[in-house]
C-alpha cells in the first residue's frame, strides 16, 4: 500500500486526489448575470445532496461568473453533459471574457426555462432548473478559507428527453452521461446493474 500524508506531498508524478474521488457527475451550469449576459460552464465538483427537497451543489475553484450570476439573480440551471455533447461541453470550459456566450461558442441552442430566467441547453437529455439557496466557502484545518465557493440550489423544474424515458424511468444507458475522473480523463455511463438493499 502506497501511503502519504498530504502535508508532506504525494510524491507521485500527478496528484491522485481527483482520480480517487471518481467518477464525479459534471455540473454543466448555465446562469444569467444581472446585466443580462448568459454563461455556461462545466464544474467537475457537482452532486445532489438532498432529495426532499431536491438540492444540488457545485463548487467553483475561484469566484467565477457562474457563482456571481447565481448569487445576483437567484437561479441557475443544471444541464446533463452526455457523450454526444462532450465536445460542446469541453468548448464551454474555455476562459472566455465576461459577456461572451458559451452557448454560441459551442454551437448550442439556448431554450427558455419554465420557472427561472436562465436558459438551458436544448440539446441536453436532462435539465434541472434551480433556485439559488446559499454559497459556502470552506475553511481548511489551518483556518484559511479555500479558494472555492460551494453553491447550493433547490430544483424547481425538471426537463427530460423523451427518448431517455424507458418504462417510466430515466435510462442512463440511453442518455450516456459523462463523468469526470482524474487528470484529463472522462468516462461514459453505459452499463448499470441492480442490488437489493439488505433488510438487516
Amino acid at each position: 500500500m502506497y501511503s502519504y500524508e498530504v502535508a508532506d506531498g504525494h510524491g507521485l508524478k500527478h496528484n491522485p486526489f481527483k482520480a480517487i474521488v471518481s467518477p464525479r457527475p459534471i455540473g454543466w451550469i448555465s446562469t444569467r448575470g444581472a446585466d443580462g449576459s448568459v454563461n455556461l460552464a462545466p464544474y467537475s465538483f457537482f452532486n445532489a445532496v438532498s432529495d426532499t427537497p431536491p438540492i444540488v451543489i457545485f463548487s467553483s475553484s475561484g469566484y467565477k461568473d457562474t457563482v456571481s450570476n447565481a448569487e445576483a439573480t437567484g437561479a441557475f440551471v443544471f444541464n446533463l453533459a452526455t457523450e454526444d455533447l462532450k465536445d460542446q461541453m469541453n468548448l464551454s470550459s474555455a476562459p472566455y471574457p465576461h459577456g461572451v456566450s458559451e452557448f454560441e461558442k459551442a454551437g448550442l441552442t439556448p431554450a427558455a426555462s419554465r420557472l427561472v430566467d436562465v436558459p438551458y441547453v436544448a440539446e441536453a437529455k436532462a435539465v434541472m432548473e434551480c433556485r439559488y439557496l446559499q454559497t459556502v466557502r470552506p475553511t481548511g484545518l489551518n483556518g484559511q478559507p479555500a479558494d472555492n465557493w460551494v453553491v447550493f440550489g433547490e430544483v424547481v423544474a425538471v426537463h427530460l428527453a423523451q427518448d431517455a424515458l424507458v418504462d417510466g424511468r430515466f435510462d442512463v444507458t440511453v442518455a450516456r452521461p459523462l463523468s469526470r475522473l482524474g487528470y484529463k480523463d472522462y468516462a461514459v455511463v453505459d452499463r448499470v446493474f441492480e442490488l437489493d438493499r439488505p433488510r438487516g
